[in-house]
């Protein structure tokens, strides 16, 4: 996988330097007298500073206020659980989203001192990090949702997490 690299605005780079290294343990690379650089679980993260913050934005994902503007990291799920374990003051706090569903995901937000958004999720099964689900009438469902198994596309029998394109008109073409 290639790193990213992300940059992000910060109002106190001493600040950010406490949360990144001291709380998650991301090792500081190179900086300069208005930017940092961090090893973000093997990516690039620059924070740089600015003189005024924007507010965020937020939408509701499964119940939760989630900002819009957010990054984050996918890790092992016995990863995820160890950070969320050892850390405290989430802006959301750790669980599982989307249960039984294909897009299933341990998740938790936290803040840094200037106000951005981190995410950090896991998946129990990997492979569903990208998986795509039908869009029905009551919501996104997979096909091969366990709840929904025995309602399995109809016109493809489908038993694989896929996206059907006359779902999201309302359901199968007559």
């Amino acid at each position: 996988m290639n790193p990213f690299h992300l940059a992000l605005p910060v109002h106190d780079l001493d600040a950010a330097r406490v949360f990144y290294t001291g709380r998650l343990g991301c090792p500081e690379a190179r900086s300069a007298e208005r930017w940092v650089d961090f090893d973000f679980f093997g990516h690039q993260l620059s924070v740089h500073l600015v003189d005024e913050l924007e507010a965020a934005a937020t939408n509701e994902v499964d119940g939760d206020q989630v900002p819009v503007r957010h990054f984050g990291v996918v890790l092992p799920w016995s990863d995820w659980e160890a950070l969320h374990q050892r850390l405290e003051g989430f802006l959301i706090p750790p669980r599982v989203r989307f249960r039984g569903e294909v897009g299933e995901q341990g998740t938790f937000f936290l803040q840094d001192p200037s106000g951005n958004a981190l995410e950090f999720k896991s998946f129990k099964d990997p492979s569903r990090l990208f998986a795509r689900q039908a869009i029905t009438r009551t919501g996104p469902r997979s096909c091969s949702s366990p709840r929904w198994r025995s309602r399995r596309c109809s016109r493809t029998g489908c038993s694989f997490p896929g996206f059907h394109p006359w779902s999201a008109a309302g359901g199968l073409p007559r």
